[in-house]
């Protein structure tokens, strides 16, 4: 059976963070890319704006029991820029995210959340305005991010979303996930493999 996850759309209420050019430093600190694995990575996005030093909790949205279980994050102009991290876009989506919505994205940031099922969908300036002042004055807004349509939509209102065309078919489409694209596939990359010399101890003409 085909473990294949096809991603169209994601429904859930929401968390803005609101400020250009938010790197990959802020979303997870650098302390934390010792973890051998990426099992608590959702224990750390936003850390050290979140709590002080003695780990009290700092006003910050992540810590607002208003947006708690949100499942898409609200966000302005170049967000993820900085490294090239793999654990920033772990800790987001460890904690809860399941799409990212906002004015533009670092663009290795924006490919390793595609690479593990993350949405990252552009609006316009105008429109980000519009979705944080919604979930700011009602965070139990239900939003529908669409990736087939190419929408996201709230209530009775609809916007066009973007993404590059390659994101929206690996996500739609469930190429994302190389690893279950190869079990879904495993008779012929057993056949492949046993054509291949290197995996025949060159014994094959």
């Amino acid at each position: 059976m085909s473990d294949i996850v096809k991603i169209t759309k994601v429904r859930g209420t929401a968390v803005p963070i609101r400020g250009n050019d938010i790197d990959t430093d802020r979303i997870i600190p650098a302390r934390y890319l010792k973890e051998a694995t990426f099992a608590r990575m959702g224990d750390y996005p936003f850390f050290d704006e979140r709590f002080d030093a003695s780990k009290k909790k700092k006003d910050h949205p992540f810590n607002d029991p208003e947006y708690k279980g949100a499942s898409i994050l609200f966000v302005n102009k170049n967000f993820g820029c900085g490294s090239s991290r793999e654990h920033a876009p772990q800790a987001l989506y460890r904690f809860g995210i399941q799409a990212i919505v906002g004015e533009s994205f670092a663009a290795i940031f924006a490919g390793n959340c595609t690479m593990m099922g993350l949405p990252t969908v552009v609006v316009g300036a105008k429109e980000i305005a519009q979705l944080m002042k919604s979930v700011e004055d009602n965070p139990r807004t239900e939003y529908i991010v669409d990736l087939e349509s190419k929408t996201i939509s709230f209530g009775s209102q609809k916007m066009a979303i973007e993404l590059p065309e390659t994101y929206r078919t690996a996500l739609t489409k469930g190429f994302w996930d190389s690893t279950a694209l190869l079990r879904s596939n495993l008779n012929e990359v057993k056949k492949t493999a046993a054509k291949l010399p290197y995996m025949t101890g060159f014994t094959r003409s």
